[in-house]
């Protein structure tokens, strides 16, 4: 045999992305490291494995399905190996798949995976962001054992344990009258231009805060980007609801943001690991679990204002 795992790890990337471009950043491998195994696998197996379109992607081949099938199939074989030995040898090692909630990852992931790695050299994490419904799509298919995310209509096959609680709370601009206030109430926010993170099941979220107190926002934009939102805030477009709490007072452009308590009692969303219920748990992803609990909490969240050290003050 004359091909690698590694390069049936790139084809099932592109395979299952569509993308050469997707695939790298999906895998955080170069785009040319990716072409190149996909033509020696093509080369080896004497099969196209995909068709080219210039500007517009890849598409598998008839054999090029086949083929995908049978690859994730050899992967997943191999990947057995690291657990049966992790499991026989009282070591921590192998592959973890991890999701994340795309609004989570960028202040969880780096901190957490790399002292999990560090702490665990024999284990390899890849991770992958996506909405809440991608992510349980994606435990429910075996892409990933375990999912950083929110407990937003957990369905009944995922187990979720809750970590850290993240109360909302409004975002504005520094020029914005509210930026002035202590605390600002639902009904308050009803006459301002809303801009709406607008992600699956979040929206929902955000618009049940103010449904419950018979409200309806005015919503000026939405957006599903996290920055997006946080950038037209800093520039006086309108205010926003958040639950996150990054460390950095600044949008991607260098305007400040300000934090206003709303006001009120208000259902949080709770950060935990979800994972496929009728899954037995492998000693690594209990690892990982474990190395979950002891890092974030109400007292401590990478990346973030965690909720007990808050400190509410009124701006003047």
């Amino acid at each position: 045999m004359r091909f690698s795992l590694r390069q049936l790890e790139y084809f099932i990337a592109a395979g299952e992305t569509g993308s050469i471009t997707l695939a790298s950043e999906r895998i955080h491998i170069s785009q040319p490291s990716i072409s190149t195994a996909i033509s020696q696998l093509e080369k080896e197996l004497q099969v196209q494995l995909f068709v080219r379109h210039h500007a517009q992607g890849l598409s598998l081949t008839p054999v090029g399905r086949d083929m995908l099938r049978e690859a994730k199939g050899l992967i997943a074989q191999a990947e057995g190996l690291y657990t049966l030995a992790s499991e026989t040898g009282g070591q921590v090692r192998g592959p973890l798949s991890l999701g994340c909630m795309v609004t989570l990852a960028p202040m969880l992931v780096p901190e957490l995976a790399h002292a999990f790695t560090t702490a665990f050299p024999a284990t390899r994490l890849r991770h992958v962001e996506g909405d809440q419904e991608q992510l349980i799509g994606g435990l429910r298919r075996s892409e990933t054992d375990l999912a950083l995310t929110y407990d937003l209509q957990v369905p009944d096959d995922i187990l979720f344990t809750g970590l850290a609680d993240l109360p909302p709370h409004v975002l504005v601009g520094e020029a914005h009258p509210f930026a002035r206030r202590p605390a600002v109430a639902m009904a308050d926010l009803v006459g301002e231009p809303m801009i709406l993170l607008d992600l699956p099941l979040s929206r929902e979220y955000f618009l049940a805060l103010f449904m419950k107190d018979g409200l309806q926002p005015s919503i000026a934009a939405r957006s599903a980007h996290q920055e997006v939102v946080r950038t037209m805030v800093a520039n006086g477009y309108g205010y926003t609801l958040f639950n996150v709490r990054p460390r950095s007072e600044q949008a991607l452009d260098g305007k400040r943001l300000v934090r206003v308590r709303l006001a009120g009692e208000h259902r949080p969303m709770r950060i935990g690991l979800a994972r496929l219920r009728q899954l037995n748990r492998s000693r690594l992803v209990e690892a990982f679990e474990t190395h979950c609990r002891a890092f974030i909490s109400n007292a401590y969240i990478p990346g973030m204002v965690a909720p007990a050290t808050e400190r509410w003050v009124a701006r003047t």
